[in-house]
């Protein structure tokens, strides 16, 4: 968890140095864009360091158990971002590309409905905290 803007080139060229036997690595970037009716100003991440680390931390550990993973990076932010700013990044590294995939998209999933971050939307006309949406819940359902 980090206030500061990342690179992600750099960030995906150190994970991926990591080892000789990696036949796959899997990233995702996740960006701030305009979902609300009115016109978005910024994006407001708060977080509980202590809480926050050690919840990601247990998603890692059990994404590098389940696909046997050599490694698995998470990079999150937060604090006040802007439209286009980057929010956050997963990379995966596996023998496979299955297992980088699917690993990458079970860390989505749990990061965006469990991980204890909480988000306000600031337009003109104000605030409103961003809510829990059913799809981000029932695609839990697959990783059961």
């Amino acid at each position: 968890m980090q206030l500061n803007d990342f690179n992600i080139g750099k960030e995906l060229q150190l994970f991926n140095n990591a080892d000789t036997n990696i036949g796959a690595v899997v990233s995702f970037q996740g960006i701030v864009r305009n979902n609300s009716e009115k016109s978005l100003l910024h994006m407001d991440i708060e977080q509980y360091p202590g809480m926050t680390h050690k919840a990601i931390s247990n998603y890692v550990e059990i994404a590098v158990e389940r696909w046997s993973l050599y490694d698995a990076l998470v990079i999150h932010r937060h604090g006040k971002l802007l439209l286009g700013d980057r929010i956050m990044m997963v990379a995966t590294a596996a023998k496979h590309r299955r297992d980088a995939f699917q690993s990458a998209e079970f860390l989505m999933d749990y990061l965006k409905s469990r991980a204890p971050f909480w988000k306000k939307e600031v337009t003109n006309d104000g605030y409103q905290w961003v809510k829990a949406v059913l799809d981000d819940e029932s695609a839990l359902e697959r990783w059961r």
